[in-house]
């Protein structure tokens, strides 16, 4: 597979299937850190994790993924069948899951956030809009908008919208479980961080550099743009491993992703420093693998990694069916883009 992007001011790139290789190594690192998960930092540095593991926290067989994976794939499900962000339609899908086990593992839900529950407890009660069911309290910070977001990152990253829309979809998308503005924000540098992996050639520190120079500012207090300040100036990739956590906090969830990411330099050890932090390791795990899947590519997730995963086949499925839709936009685009031109200069019909 192929992804075609068209850049800003016209170029246009050909890529490998990063988003197969995003989405994938999503879905590893996530099944990595489900057996681990709420293990302390010490008791992962006494007993770290080497390989895949099964049962432990949740006893799960080896190979299962949690909800990070199965809201992911609800949204791209959602995308797919759509061809667009469709709110009414993605917040059905998550309550298929909540109430059927769809988009699981083994067909068994054994892993849902309070807050993520609660929205959707308000959506299908018929209390409120989609972007409107999220907790708006400073308490209800986790990482469940977060977890969901690689899909949406990827869609916009492709897309010719402006920074006003991006940021205003991501604030609403973050906003069906997670309204604060400090959850808000986490998944907007994510997707930031994504788009730029994707527009310069998957280059971590180029990435991360658009981050530093972007106007959070416009759209989000001073007071939450300073807790990410760690990620915004770069200081993050000098931070010793003892001031990085790993819980649930969607700010420590992305410090410790994007740290894994820019201190190691293969999946591999990127995905299991992250977990070897503790705490939220599936989470973590799942964020730090999104990334590494797409810098260093298919290939360079293990095969008895992948090998393990439960439903591969349908993971994989989808994922392609995702690559297709992407490409797909992106080859209407490039049409338009040259469409313009041919009605401009009609008269070259006259050479033929």
């Amino acid at each position: 597979m192929i992804i075609l992007k068209i850049y800003e001011g016209g170029s246009i790139d050909m890529k490998e299937d990063y988003i197969k290789s995003s989405i994938m190594g999503f879905v590893v690192g996530d099944a990595l850190g489900v057996p681990v998960e709420f293990s302390s930092k010490k008791q992962m540095q006494e007993h770290p994790l080497t390989d895949m593991e099964e049962y432990g926290t949740h006893n799960q067989p080896i190979g299962t993924w949690s909800d990070d994976s199965s809201m992911t794939l609800a949204t791209i499900d959602s995308l797919n069948e759509k061809g667009k962000i469709d709110y009414n339609d993605i917040m059905r899908k998550y309550s298929e899951w909540k109430m059927t086990a769809k988009y699981t593992a083994t067909d068994k839900l054994f892993d849902i956030g309070i807050t993520t529950s609660n929205a959707i407890g308000r959506y299908n009660r018929g209390e409120m809009n989609p972007t409107e069911c999220g907790d708006y309290g400073i308490n209800n910070n986790g990482n469940g908008s977060l977890m969901r977001s690689l899909p949406i990152a990827i869609y916009l990253a492709n897309s010719n919208l402006s920074e006003n829309e991006k940021t205003k979809i991501v604030n609403e998308y973050s906003s069906m479980t997670h309204a604060h503005e400090i959850s808000r924000l986490g998944c907007k540098i994510y997707c930031d961080f994504i788009e730029g992996l994707i527009k310069n050639n998957f280059d971590k520190v180029k990435a991360l550099d658009t981050i530093k120079n972007k106007n959070y500012k416009k759209f989000y207090s001073n007071e939450t743009i300073n807790l990410y300040r760690r990620v915004l100036d770069g200081t993050i990739c000098n931070e010793r491993e003892e001031n990085i956590k790993g819980s649930g906090y969607v700010l420590h969830t992305l410090e410790a992703s994007v740290w894994a990411i820019m201190t190691t330099d293969n999946y591999s050890d990127a995905v299991l420093k992250s977990i070897n932090l503790g705490e939220d390791t599936d989470t973590v795990g799942a964020i730090t693998g999104s990334l590494a899947g797409m810098i260093y590519g298919y290939s360079n997730i293990p095969n008895k990694w992948l090998n393990n995963i439960k439903k591969r086949d349908e993971v994989e499925k989808i994922s392609d069916t995702f690559s297709n839709m992407i490409e797909k936009n992106n080859l209407n685009e490039l049409n338009a883009m040259f469409e313009e031109p041919k009605k401009k200069w009609s008269f070259f019909k006259h050479f033929k």
